[in-house]
């Protein structure tokens, strides 16, 4: 029961993390195409969300430290090239 429990939960964690990321990126592509001032904040607010969730699943062991270390590296990597081609 309990175990269950934790699996559902971890998956809600991992799940999200997931739709967040996509919607970074989404968000990156729209900036690419129409750089303006309310599209980069949407990025980095979406970064910014994205990575609080990742550091409160790591903090719960939802996910190992390198593997959220890596996937916010991946992150910051593509909203970095979005935001400086544009700049």
């Amino acid at each position: 029961l309990i175990a269950e429990r934790n699996r559902l939960v971890n998956k809600t964690y991992k799940s999200t993390v997931r739709t967040l990321i996509k919607k970074t990126i989404v968000n990156c592509d729209n900036y690419s195409k129409t750089p303006n001032d309310e599209n980069k904040s949407s990025v980095i607010s979406s970064l910014n969300q994205t990575y609080s969730l990742i550091d409160k699943a790591v903090k719960k062991n939802v996910l190992h430290k390198n593997n959220g270390a890596n996937k916010k590296s991946r992150l910051n990597n593509i909203v970095k090239a979005s935001l400086d081609s544009k700049s």
